[in-house]
């Protein structure tokens, strides 16, 4: 019964983690097809008919990403790129078209589309564009959302300078001194799993590299040393933990 909940749970999981599509397409059947083939690519996908309805599908849900067609009733694909702009201006856009004139394809661009894609085009390649944009998008996030600076004890660390300072003591950490005591300084007071650091850091999780990270443990235990009440311990086949009061 535990077993089960926990799978559920993670089903779950894995339901909300899945980027969410607006697909903006007049042609039924087209649509259906695209909307399905996104579907079985584990992508969560809403399907509107024309531009009006595809305005405020965005307006009320939250987007990854929209595949906008360009000949539409009522609003079509650049009118409504605008509009969608007005209200996100990160958001990734594909123009879908069968329309192969320069001009068209320039006022996509400067509409701010990341692709503008010819009718009929190869659903794989699609695929493959969609994850680029949506892993980039991801990666932007995440650095942007990145702490650089860490207060321990009495340390300032700061990560993007690869400086750790005491008073008035500071001190140039390596790239791998640096690199490690940001993942304690993240996982403060909680364990940091000894393969974990190993395969980030040192690629594998080998004799040497082991031997080798022990040694970058040792520098910076010999630094922080200047605060009794810092320290790096040991769990024993497990990994570190960086020790540091709660502030």
């Amino acid at each position: 019964m535990e077993d089960s909940k926990i799978e559920n749970e993670k089903i779950d999981t894995e339901k909300i983690q899945k980027a969410k599509i607006l697909l903006v397409e007049d042609d039924a059947n087209f649509g259906k097809v695209l909307k399905n083939y996104l579907e079985l690519n584990d992508y969560v996908v809403e399907l509107v008919r024309d531009g009006i309805l595809g305005l405020a599908a965005f307006r009320r849900e939250k987007y990854d990403l929209c595949l906008l067609d360009v000949m539409m009733p009522n609003l079509d694909g650049f009118s409504l790129a605008e509009e969608i702009r007005n209200v996100d201006i990160d958001i990734p856009l594909f123009f879908l078209t069968a329309k192969n004139m320069k001009e068209d394809i320039l006022n996509g661009y400067r509409l701010g589309a990341d692709d503008y894609i010819l009718k009929p085009f190869d659903s794989e390649i699609l695929i493959h564009k969609i994850k680029a944009i949506l892993k980039r998008n991801s990666e932007r996030e995440e650095k942007q959302n990145e702490i650089f600076e860490f207060d321990f004890g009495k340390f300032h660390f700061n990560s993007k300078l690869r400086e750790l300072s005491i008073g008035s003591n500071k001190y140039n950490l390596s790239p791998k001194e640096n690199f490690l005591l940001k993942m304690l300084c993240e996982s403060k007071n909680d364990l940091l799993p000894r393969d974990v650091v190993l395969k980030k850091i040192w690629g594998s999780d080998t004799y040497f590299n082991g031997r080798s990270m022990d040694v970058y443990i040792a520098k910076l235990r010999k630094i922080l040393k200047e605060d009794e009440g810092v320290e790096i311990s040991n769990i024993h086949g497990h990994g570190f933990r960086l020790i540091a009061p709660e502030e």
